[in-house]
């Protein structure tokens, strides 16, 4: 709900550094609630798209490529010229698994070692624009690694199941 409050600005129109209004290939650009905004060491935003369908980046295929590269350049743009940062200096990425089932890319400092930011969770957006570049279904076909804490219910589930 949260996330739909912001795309319907029920909350946070405020905070909104950038939006792309299209229906099909905007979204909004908004600092992440972990960052402060006092310092740009750890710069953290999250763009949410529009479109309510996609859930994550198993539900992406080359029709979103525009979407995609809507979300990578206008952000960067945004990201430049309110707070001055070069995108050779962003990170900017997808979580698998994300922690909410709407898509969402995070664009953080790239000194700056934000929580889910490692490999095995993060998936680098110009990688996966060029992957659905080269196989629209990449992400349906793809094996995805990822890392669970041993309390989360679908680790105990890969567990019971002798995955584990």
């Amino acid at each position: 709900q949260w996330v739909y409050n912001i795309l319907e600005k029920k909350a946070e129109a405020d905070r909104i550094v950038h939006e792309n209004p299209d229906p099909s290939n905007g979204f909004v650009l908004v600092p992440d609630l972990k960052w402060n905004q006092n310092q740009l060491d750890d710069l953290y935003l999250i763009a949410l798209v529009h479109r309510r369908e996609i859930k994550s980046l198993r539900d992406l295929t080359a029709e979103h490529l525009p979407l995609l590269r809507n979300v990578l350049q206008e952000g960067k743009e945004a990201i430049g010229k309110r707070f001055g940062v070069s995108s050779s200096q962003l990170r900017i990425y997808l979580h698998y698994q994300p922690s909410y089932y709407h898509l969402h890319v995070h664009f953080t400092a790239l000194g700056y070692d934000a929580p889910g930011s490692s490999v095995e969770r993060a998936h680098l957006l110009a990688d996966v624009i060029d992957n659905l570049a080269m196989d629209s279904m990449y992400y349906q076909k793809r094996a995805l690694t990822f890392p669970l804490r041993a309390d989360e219910p679908l680790f105990k589930k890969f567990q019971e199941a002798g995955k584990v």
